[in-house]
Formats: C-alpha cells, sequence, structure tokens
C-alpha cells in the first residue's frame, strides 16, 4: 500500500475526527489537538488557549452535538516542512436545519512524526438556515 501523502493524511484525520464530533463524541479532534493548542469559534468572544481549556469545554458537550450529515468543501492543505494549514468549508444539517461554517486547521509535525493541530478557527459562513 502507498504511503499516504500529507495531503491525504491531514484531510482524513480532519473528516475522522469531524464525523466522531457530530456524532456527539470529541475524543478524536481531542487526540488530534496538542498541548498548545489555541482556539477561535464563532460561540465564543474569546480565544481559548491550552489542551485543558478545549478539553473541559468539549466534554462539557459531550453528547450534545449531533449531525444527520456533513460535507466538507475545497478543501486545500498548504504546507511546509513541519507545519501545515488546512482549511476549508463546512456543510452540516439536522433535519432542515443547514449550517454553513468555514474552518482553519493549523497543523505542526511534532517530533513524534505525527500532525497535531495547534489552532483552529472556525467562523460562519452565513445564519443558519431552515
Amino acid at each position: 500500500m502507498d504511503k499516504l501523502t500529507v495531503t491525504e493524511t491531514i484531510i482524513a484525520q480532519e473528516t475522522a475526527a469531524l464525523k466522531a464530533w457530530l456524532d456527539g463524541n470529541p475524543t478524536p479532534y481531542l487526540d488530534l489537538y496538542s498541548k498548545d493548542f489555541t482556539y477561535f469559534d464563532p460561540a465564543h468572544e474569546w480565544r481559548l488557549d491550552g489542551w485543558d481549556r478545549i478539553k473541559e469545554l468539549y466534554e462539557s458537550m459531550r453528547g450534545m452535538v449531533k449531525m444527520d450529515k456533513f460535507e466538507i468543501i475545497n478543501p486545500v492543505v498548504q504546507q511546509t516542512a513541519a507545519m501545515a494549514v488546512l482549511t476549508y468549508n463546512l456543510h452540516t444539517s439536522s433535519g432542515e436545519t443547514v449550517w454553513k461554517e468555514n474552518c482553519t486547521e493549523v497543523y505542526r509535525l511534532e517530533e513524534n512524526n505525527e500532525w497535531k493541530i495547534i489552532h483552529s478557527h472556525w467562523s460562519l459562513t452565513m445564519p443558519s438556515v431552515k
């Protein structure tokens, strides 16, 4: 079997984590985050700093997020030897409600040769619509 490219690896990791998250399980995302992780989200006024802070937030939401389907649109990975930036549009739906968001994930190649997310930034592309 051929070795996955960095782009394929990062998109596969993101897709798997997103699939679990949208079924109420934040663990795969938490596993991808570095200890010095930072996070911007439209639901929070300020940036969250550190893995412990995001873990606390995600654990408070465990089992509460449930989406029927999702689509990652136009994913692009730009990289250097030790950094990669993934950007994409995300459409999720639950019943007739559709959410449209933008996502930017900054990955860093760690010493153990794993790609970890060091920063995540989410924004709404438009309000939720029915």
